[in-house]
């Protein structure tokens, strides 16, 4: 028999999973729509060192603030979580 807590554990990485693919898909996606709109501006050579150039700088800045965002989401969620503790 197999207890709770293993069962819930694999629930819990098989989630983890799941979401780590679909975020997979999701960064090769808006991959895609950065490297059309960099071929759109630079029709001529959409692979010029500007058109790489200008792609890592975008992708760069998306992260940024992907990350920023996520951080102060979290920031959050922990001081709601801390002040709930308290009262």
């Amino acid at each position: 028999m197999v207890s709770a807590q293993l069962r819930v554990q694999f629930l819990e990485a098989t989630a983890s999973l799941i979401i780590a693919a679909f975020g997979l898909v999701a960064a090769l996606a808006w991959n895609e729509t950065i490297k059309s709109l960099i071929a759109s501006m630079y029709p001529n050579d959409p692979d010029s060192l500007l058109g790489l150039t200008t792609y890592a700088v975008i992708v760069t800045v998306v992260a940024v603030i992907a990350t920023l965002v996520i951080t102060n989401a979290i920031k959050k969620a922990k001081a709601v979580a801390e002040k709930e503790e308290k009262e």
